[in-house]
């Protein structure tokens, strides 16, 4: 016979449905984020590729709209680095905010255990001694592996973070350094 009384069970639902609902706020930030930095990013491109076109067809000759979208390169290549570092944080910060959700729920779900268990105990008829210990050696096993589960992916995922910002930290100087190779434009020869 179970112990839980109905109240308990629509806690229980009701608690499952505030972390459904604070999860999806979550994602949903996330989301409203990355989009208002792609509106920004597409409207400040807008307004920088007219500029240059612009200032490249007001000089009158071919060569400086071609000087001009040269001499763009470097503030491009700056600009896109800083895109995908945005994108960085903005994505490593809903993951942070999931990540803690998880580990609440894992010590929850851990603690809602060992007060069923213990209440087992507490409840169990006589010559039941054998069961309940087993009862007892299973959540405390399961529980030590969820923990050694839930830390191996934690340890991984910082891994995989740290890579993710020595990438970005990377990217930023050989890319600078690239730029700064790129052949200088061709001047057209005088007549």
């Amino acid at each position: 016979m179970s112990s839980l009384t109905p109240e308990q069970i629509v806690a229980a639902q009701k608690a499952g449905v505030d972390t459904t609902f604070g999860l999806l706020n979550k994602a949903f930030a996330g989301v409203v984020k990355l989009v208002e930095l792609n509106m920004q990013a597409a409207k400040s491109t807008l307004a920088e590729n007219q500029e240059i076109l612009a200032k490249g067809f007001s000089a009158g000759a071919p060569q400086a709209l071609f000087t001009q979208q040269g001499s763009q390169v470097q503030p491009a290549i700056e600009k896109a680095q800083s895109y995908w570092r945005l994108v960085y944080e903005i994505t490593s910060g809903t993951q942070a905010e999931f990540a803690a959700v998880a580990e609440a729920q894992l010590k929850q779900y851990q603690l809602d255990a060992q007060i069923f268990v213990d209440s087992l105990v507490k409840n169990a008829p006589a010559g039941s001694e054998t069961a309940v210990a087993a009862l007892k050696t299973f959540i405390t096993t399961t529980s030590a592996t969820a923990n050694k589960a839930y830390e191996t992916a934690r340890k991984a995922a910082r891994q995989a973070v740290e890579l993710a910002e020595n990438n970005i930290n990377a990217a930023s100087p050989a890319s600078t350094k690239r730029t700064r190779q790129l052949p200088a434009p061709v001047e057209a020869a005088e007549k």
